[in-house]
């Protein structure tokens, strides 16, 4: 077969045979395709009577009829059983279509147009189910022709895109989509009829007419061809997917908020700064939630105003000027790092001048009572920011950080130009992410200012400034653990004694925060207290594990026998109070180190309750550790203190120290206290500048624990400082006590204080000659104060009192209490000593008593 037309003809499909009938009846033509139709060649059937030949009897006489008419030049069309000759079953249903002709010769004569139907019902199957496909299929299908215009449209693609389907023929891609989107479809329908390779799911986005928004389409392309495999057009099928990409969208969004949100939870919060906590939440929030961001606190929140942070905004908020003062403390861009400074608008704030413009980082600044922002601090709720003129900024939330039904802050979230504007679920993250940094912010306020209160508690409890001590220079260095969230319990003391001694005191209450704080400073009342009462160092330390061991349970503190017997203290059985197997966690356990130093003689005595060594550095030699008896930790009770008198250098240096300077978990503590030694190689040094030496050698581990050192450099009072007189037990030493400090003080060039210690050294060796035992000794010594001893071997303590009018005698020790500067009374190992400390006279006219104290004294 050849033909010149293209290829999938009509007859390709429907095979249509032919054969022709003569005036009488018979076959005289027979086509190719009518012998392969009826399955007889030519040679068999051209000179039957083809009714005879092919269909059954029963049809023949009806059939002979048509035959005739036809013959007589009527058309007929029908449809004919017919059956192979030899055959009694219908092979077949064939459509004949009979036109009247005539021979030659003018006799009539018909041709036959024969085709079978079995062809024709494939082919209208095939058209029913192509138009049902095509026309009532529930997406968009088109047909895009070899030019890329369109040859069909279904219903449904017109139901989207407008007028009827048959408006749609002969358009192009542009006439649907925006000028990338098109260029993207032609790019792809030009590779599908080049290759012939399907394309799935190409996602498409447009507007269709009338329609405000935009649709996503998901498209299928293939080549369509005709019956001999020529290509005749690409087919389209759209499926309209806007919902699945506005869910996906949605899924992506709440998936994006979970991350958000767990992020959130471990990065906000990690620290107890206010600062460092809002820039932690604009660091989550910025870029992976809007854009720009800023967060303001009240200002109230920031200098630790101790009024409720409910009334930090009360009073503006009722007279209507606006909002309280809020500081400016963190904001963050992902567009530009200077945009939160020059964009107008995005601040949105009126500062306290009256000047427009957004807050720059750390400024003080109001919002307009009318004013967004100030209006969402007012209620608690989130509000929407108008964008700024410009238009870079589209969308702004102001959302009140609120922590405990109380707002604390603002923090505005803005989206610029081309990223989507806020939704509600938007909103609701974003009053979530506020939320949790507001509880952190005031967490970190609650913390702040208790750390505040109990440092300043810890640090009242320290000796202020630089202190002072006969044959002393003294320096002192403390400094809390700055990598640990609460105070400690580490303290030192200088305590001025009688006679210019001086104790010194160091101890560590074991534990942080308040609670050793608080006992920390019960311990060095404690200390104060105990020392005043001019007890031996081990005394000290034994009456002050007794109060350590009190301040673990209720009322331990009370004791029934206090402070006695001139100086001397009694303490009573524990076992009343408290077992000797009860748990130590109740206790408040402290290691403390004391010693009382005596410039005249330069002996300076230690007792130690579990505390590291103390340190010596004399001159010309190497630091040594001093070996003293450690003793049992304070708190812990059942074992004696033990003391240790040592004679010090002129200019040896004395270090007094907490475990943070030598301790560490990188290194062992003998490592830690050889470095101390070593560090001490140098010291005729400036004392502070040893001080600072020390801090900067030794591995602190950057104040993981509290540090506190004492450094104190042996002077000594110079022999020419001190008189010191043995006078016999009778009545002339009171005249020559006198004699001996009037021609002393005179000697000192003290002449102003002669008379009143004149007087007063007479009384105090007249009390020793008629109260005392033994020999009387009395020492005069002079440094920043001047003080006057009298020793004798008399164990009963003076006690002042009032005398009646009728006593000629017993205002002594008041005329001592009024005239002298301090007086007093201590034990010694063979006796005791009365004192009194006078002031070095500084040129002014000395005070005199007045009235009502020389009437009292009677």
């Amino acid at each position: 077969m050849w033909q010149s037309s293209p290829p999938g003809s009509i007859y390709d499909y429907i095979r249509v045979a032919s054969f022709s009938i003569g005036a009488d009846g018979l076959i005289e033509q027979w086509s190719r395709r009518a012998a392969g139709l009826f399955g007889m060649a030519s040679d068999e059937v051209v000179g039957r009577d083809p009714v005879e030949a092919f269909m059954p009897a029963e049809l023949r006489p009806d059939a002979h009829r048509r035959v005739g008419e036809i013959l007589d030049g009527k058309e007929w069309t029908g449809l004919v059983p017919f059956r192979i000759p030899g055959e009694n079953t219908v092979r077949g249903l064939a459509e004949i279509y009979v036109m009247p002709s005539e021979t030659e010769t003018g006799e009539r004569a018909a041709l036959c147009i024969v085709v079978d139907v079995r062809a024709l019902r494939r082919i209208e199957t095939d058209l029913a189910a192509s138009q049902a496909i095509f026309g009532q299929s529930p997406f968009g299908f088109v047909l895009f022709g070899t030019d890329f215009t369109v040859v069909r449209a279904n219903k449904r693609f017109a139901t989207v895109f407008g007028g009827a389907a048959d408006d749609h023929r002969g358009r192009t891609v542009d006439d649907y989509l925006s000028r990338s989107e098109a260029e993207r479809l032609s790019a792809t329908l030009k590779r599908v009829l080049e290759t012939g390779d399907a394309v799935t799911d190409l996602p498409l986005v447009g507007t269709p007419p009338g329609s405000i928004g935009r649709r996503h389409w998901s498209m299928n392309l293939y080549r369509v061809h005709s019956g001999s495999g020529r290509p005749v057009g690409i087919a389209g099928l759209a499926t309209d997917v806007t919902q699945r990409h506005i869910a996906a969208r949605e899924a992506a969004s709440a998936r994006r908020n979970l991350a958000l949100l767990n992020e959130a939870s471990a990065r906000i919060g990690n620290s107890l700064d206010l600062e460092t906590t809002a820039r932690e939440l604009l660091d989550v929030a910025v870029p992976g939630f809007c854009d720009l961001a800023s967060v303001d606190l009240y200002q109230g929140l920031l200098t630790g105003e101790e009024a409720s942070p409910a009334s930090w905004g009360r009073h503006h908020q009722e007279s209507g000027t606006g909002s309280a003062e809020l500081r400016r403390v963190a904001h963050a861009s992902a567009v530009s790092d200077g945009l939160p400074g020059v964009l107008p608008g995005i601040g949105g704030s009126t500062e306290t001048d009256g000047n427009t413009g957004p807050p720059a980082l750390g400024s003080v600044h109001r919002y307009a009572f009318h004013s967004p922002c100030a209006v969402a601090l007012r209620t608690g709720r989130v509000e929407d920011v108008p964008g700024d003129e410009r238009g870079f900024v589209q969308s702004t939330l102001a959302v009140p950080m609120v922590a405990h039904d109380v707002v604390v802050g603002l923090v505005k979230f803005s989206r610029t130009k081309g990223s989507e504007p806020f939704g509600e679920r938007d909103r609701a993250l974003a009053t979530e992410l506020a939320a949790r940094a507001a509880v952190c912010i005031d967490n970190a306020r609650l913390y702040r200012r208790e750390h505040e209160r109990a440092l300043i508690l810890q640090r009242s409890l320290l000796p202020p400034g630089d202190p002072e001590a006969a044959g002393l220079d003294i320096a002192c260095r403390y400094l809390p653990g700055n990598t640990a969230t609460e105070v400690g319990g580490d303290w030192f003391d200088v305590i001025e004694l009688p006679g210019h001694r001086t104790a010194l005191v160091v101890g560590d209450v074991m534990g942080r925060g308040l609670r050793a704080a608080v006992a920390m400073g019960e311990l060095r009342t404690a200390v104060r207290t105990l020392a005043l009462l001019d007890l031996e160092p081990a005394e000290v330390l034994s009456a002050l594990d007794e109060v350590a061991r009190g301040l673990g349970t209720p009322g331990g503190g009370e004791r029934s026998e206090g402070f006695g017997g001139g100086g001397g203290a009694q303490w009573p059985s524990r076992a009343a109070h408290k077992s000797r197997d009860a748990d130590l966690s109740e206790v408040y356990l402290a290691t403390c180190v004391y010693a009382v130093y005596d410039p005249v003689t330069r002996r300076c005595t230690f007792a130690n309750a579990g505390h590291l060594p103390p340190v010596v550095a004399e001159p010309g030699e190497p630091a040594l550790l001093l070996d003293v008896p450690p003793g049992m930790p304070l708190g812990v009770g059942g074992e004696p203190f033990e003391e240790v008198e040592v004679e010090l250098k002129e200019g040896a240096l004395l270090a007094l120290y907490t475990d943070g300077l030598v301790e560490s978990r990188d290194h062992p503590l003998d490592e830690g206290l050889d470095a101390f030694r070593e560090a001490l190689t140098e010291p005729s040094q400036p004392l502070e500048a040893v001080c600072d030496h020390v801090l900067t050698t030794l591995d602190t581990r950057h104040g993981e624990d509290d540090i506190a050192l004492l450094m104190a450099r042996i002077q000594g009072l110079a022999p020419d400082a001190v008189g010191d007189w043995r006078l016999p037990r009778e009545l002339r030493s009171v005249g020559r006590a006198r004699e001996l400090a009037r021609a002393q003080l005179t000697a000192w060039g003290l002449d102003d204080l002669v008379d009143t210690t004149e007087l007063l050294v007479s009384e105090l060796v007249t009390n020793a000659l008629r109260y005392g035992e033994g020999e009387i000794r009395l020492r005069l010594l002079r440094d920043r104060t001047l003080v006057c001893e009298v020793w004798d071997a008399g164990l009963v303590q003076p006690r002042r009192r009032r005398a009646r009018d009728t006593d000629e005698g017993g205002r002594g020790l008041q005329l001592v209490g009024l005239l002298s500067a301090a007086w007093g009374s201590r034990r010694t190992p063979r006796g005791k000593t009365v004192w009194f400390e006078l002031a070095l006279p500084d040129g002014a006219p000395a005070a005199e008593l007045s009235v009502e104290q020389l009437l009292s004294m009677y």
